[in-house]
């Protein structure tokens, strides 16, 4: 039994991996072999050389391959060359000092003020016309699901938060009087979160609604709530938000987290600093939250494309 085949029994016994991941570590030795040999059954493993394992990469490169698959790939490598280091069938890995090209960053998508504007306004539009035409369930609860999807939209765009975060809000969480939220977010740490005055008046406006569901004020009771009383759930929200998106003319694959997304690169533009912006959203790095001024820099430019007349 060769290597190869010794590192398949490996990942289909010991790993027990899926045959779907098997096929492709193969794939990618066979690759691998093709490249550096012209052989798909290329065996001699234990001659590689860093060297060639520097060719393999580039070659790779030169095929034009995406930075995700020559990843995907040379840790397919890194995998089988650990195997045969543990089964003493060679001494080193060439692939030990090789780097993996990082992955491009992808910027986030973002809505326009307007598209905000568009947002907001499509919510009681929806529902006036669903109470209208009898589709909602009653007048009550097409006002109560207006007023709590309208304060949730204003919630996560006006203080940058995520959709774990604004779900999880209990009473005891909210100062509407001084404009602020306590969030509870990622790794139990806690931040304050500004509420704009929209926001603040449509959080206002929906809380005496939330009788309609029978939930209670109480500190520890949920601020968002489904029609039966109960914690509003992420989902449910991403749910009811797409047939705003729809009216409102917007792609529907915005998600509640392009708001936060919204949020931070409209502050940035607006003249907001980088490590204000750092604290609101809640990112441990400042790193994390600099993809925001790429955002700014790509919408400068697209706009200097289209409106200045030597552009191009």
């Amino acid at each position: 039994m060769n290597e190869t085949e010794l590192f398949h029994r490996y990942l289909k016994t010991e790993r027990q991996a899926s045959p779907h991941t098997i096929a492709g570590y193969l794939r990618d030795l066979r690759q691998f072999g093709e490249i550096i040999a012209g052989d798909p059954d290329y065996a001699a493993w234990d001659t590689i050389t860093p060297d060639e394992a520097r060719t393999y990469l580039a070659a790779l490169f030169a095929r034009g391959e995406a930075k995700s698959s020559i990843q995907r790939k040379l840790s397919s490598l890194r995998s089988f060359y650990r195997f045969l280091l543990r089964e003493e069938k060679i001494d080193t890995s060439p692939f030990a000092a090789l780097a993996a090209p990082r992955k491009d960053r992808k910027l986030p998508e973002i809505l326009s003020v307007s598209g905000i504007d568009r947002l907001t306004a499509a919510v009681h539009t929806h529902w006036q016309e669903a109470a209208a035409a009898g589709t909602a369930r009653d007048e009550a609860s097409a006002a109560f699901a207006a007023a709590r999807d309208l304060a949730m939209i204003e919630l996560l765009y006006s203080a940058g938060m995520r959709i774990s975060e604004a779900v999880s809000l209990n009473y005891a969480d909210l100062d509407l009087a001084g404009g602020i939220v306590r969030v509870h977010g990622k790794g139990k740490k806690e931040r304050l979160g500004l509420l704009g005055r929209p926001a603040a008046e449509a959080i206002r406006r929906y809380l005496p609604l939330r009788r309609h569901t029978g939930a209670g004020r109480a500190p520890e009771d949920p601020v968002f709530v489904n029609l039966r009383g109960g914690r509003l759930t992420a989902r449910s929200f991403q749910r009811a938000l797409k047939p705003y998106l729809l009216r409102a003319g917007l792609p529907p694959d915005i998600t509640p987290h392009k708001l936060r997304h919204s949020f931070a690169t409209h502050m940035l533009d607006a003249g907001a600093d980088l490590r204000s912006i750092q604290e609101m959203l809640g990112h441990e790095e400042l790193s994390t939250t600099q993809i925001y001024t790429h955002v700014s820099s790509a919408r400068m430019k697209e706009t200097y494309r289209r409106a200045h007349p030597r552009s191009k």
